[in-house]
């Protein structure tokens, strides 16, 4: 078969989007293709941010242009990351095969910039610790900060921000009943630790746990908000899913510890995020629990392994925002209700310094190079490798 721009074209057609029944030429995603000799440049342009998808498509061009026309052919692929296009009448993404159908409870939440996810697939590894840390330094640089506990089972915000017991109040807002989020240490909070009792279990179903979230999502008065963290639950189940049904997040931070065990659930967590259909840019990584040390003693010791976060950021290319050592202000200043940044000085405070603005570094990049995060419909089998595309 020649090397030419329809030959080349319809074979194209062969060609799929991963996610989409559609090929790239009928859904548009083909641009353009110019031969010159045995050169080939072809456009195309993809709503979807993640690289793997993008990579993937690339992979597959080439493959069946080579195999199914010419096998030297010197191929060049122009890729382009655009925004869904919006209906301006109904503000929802135009449903096509390139662009699934947005959820009709998806819906952003007015007067909130930035939503950052803290996430690890493990439990104990420090995620609500340095989400009120951030939350707390971010606060005190001026920032607008709310944090919403994700953490449905174990609310753990309540105590470690001094407002056990706290009851928020209803509150009228455009005739409408809205929650007021408790706050304190000029951070906004609200968490389902504020509906029960200390020490009762929250039982409840995956779909009766996603209710309750949404409802302090949607129902809680947040004003404006430079900054809203999601302290999430371990794993990557039902509340996981909720989330990203139901909300944009502009991005995630990752909290391991550098024990292997931790890692590799860790790594768990990525994945979720990098799924095709969910594709929520990661900010950076950050060990905690990383070292002890003695008081006057330069020898660090590593409890949980050296600088297995670092490593891994290195690995999957992803930023790494900093370490936390084993601190005993830390764990009391968590135990006490008062987040250890807001020292005057100190290790806490600097290192939760260097981490906020790392993290914002990443937030601005993120914003410069990426669309918005889309909020896709997804099903029940998202991420189940055992369902194979056809």
């Amino acid at each position: 078969m020649d090397l030419t721009k329809q030959n080349i074209t319809k074979t194209l057609e062969k060609v799929n989007m991963s996610g989409s029944t559609a090929d790239i030429v009928s859904s548009g995603i083909l641009k353009n293709v110019q031969v010159f000799g045995d050169q080939v440049d072809i456009d195309i342009v993809v709503s979807n941010p993640a690289l793997q998808a993008r990579k993937k498509l690339e992979v597959d061009i080439m493959k069946i242009i080579h195999d199914d026309i010419y096998e030297k052919a010197k191929i060049k692929i122009n890729t382009k990351v655009e925004s869904p296009k919006i209906d301006k009448k109904e503000g929802n993404e135009i449903d096509s095969p390139q662009h699934p159908k947005i959820s009709s409870q998806a819906k952003k939440i007015e007067g909130v910039d930035s939503i950052i996810a803290i996430s690890s697939a493990k439990g104990g590894v420090g995620k609500s610790t340095v989400t009120i840390n951030l939350a707390a330094e971010l606060a005190k640089k001026g920032c607008k900060v709310g944090i919403l506990d994700a953490d449905i089972y174990g609310p753990s915000v309540p105590t470690m921000m001094d407002v056990e017991g706290y009851i928020p109040k209803s509150i009228k807002i455009n005739d409408q009943s809205k929650i007021e989020p408790v706050e304190s240490y000029d951070v906004k909070i609200m968490s389902i630790g504020f509906f029960t009792k200390l020490d009762q279990a929250v039982v409840w179903r995956g779909p009766m746990a996603s209710k309750a979230l949404n409802q302090m999502i949607f129902d809680t008065h947040w004003g404006e908000l430079d900054f809203l963290f999601l302290d999430l639950p371990p794993g990557t189940g039902d509340i996981h899913l909720s989330l990203v049904q139901s909300l944009p997040i502009t991005g995630s931070i990752i909290v391991s510890t550098p024990q292997n065990v931790a890692l590799a659930d860790a790594r768990r967590g990525i994945k979720m995020f990098q799924q095709e259909n969910i594709s929520v840019p990661i900010l950076g990584l950050i060990e905690n629990m990383a070292y002890f040390q003695l008081k006057d003693s330069d020898t660090k010791h590593y409890i949980f392994g050296e600088a297995g976060v670092k490593y891994l950021s290195k690995d999957l290319n992803i930023n790494f925002l900093g370490e936390i050592p084993i601190l005993q202000s830390l764990r009391e200043s968590s135990d006490f209700g008062r987040p250890g940044s807001l020292q005057e000085s100190g290790d806490v405070s600097n290192i939760f310094d260097g981490i906020s603005k790392k993290m914002v570094e990443q937030l601005l990049k993120r914003n410069k190079e990426l669309p918005p995060t889309k909020i896709v419909e997804i099903t029940n089998l998202v991420g189940c490798s055992a369902i194979k595309k056809k």
